[in-house]
């Protein structure tokens, strides 16, 4: 059976994939680890704001969906590092151009916003 991709068909498995890879810290992972491979603790804390159990549950749905490997190390105590595949390097430079896109437009969305916000005020 030959799979034909569709993101906008409701059934498509890519949706899934699109979910991970968006989600609010599954990109901010695919962007930090564009700078190499980092152990757990260094990638949290490279990753302002993300918990613990976040930060875990976002390496399991990355690396399920191949696009980072986690690599344990067999020392005491326990070390683990994380890294991303190829594709998942390739994901990431375009979550990356996706992100420097808002950050360099940052300022006119900022503006649309507080325009919006003091329409909705006097709109009340």
């Amino acid at each position: 059976m030959q799979f034909v991709p569709d993101v906008l068909n409701e059934r498509c498995g890519s949706r899934l994939v699109l979910n991970h890879v968006t989600s609010r810290w599954g990109g901010l992972v695919l962007i930090a680890l564009l700078d190499g491979t980092l152990r757990f603790s260094s990638l949290r804390r490279r990753i302002g704001g993300v918990s613990e159990r976040m930060l875990t549950q976002s390496l399991r749905l990355l690396e399920r969906d191949g696009l980072i490997e986690r690599i344990a190390h067999q020392v005491v105590p326990p070390h683990v590092d994380y890294r991303l595949s190829p594709m998942g390097r390739d994901v990431a430079e375009k979550v990356l151009a996706l992100a420097q896109c808002i950050e360099g437009n940052l300022d006119k969305i900022m503006e649309f916003r507080e325009a919006g916000a003091e329409g909705a005020a006097t709109a009340d």
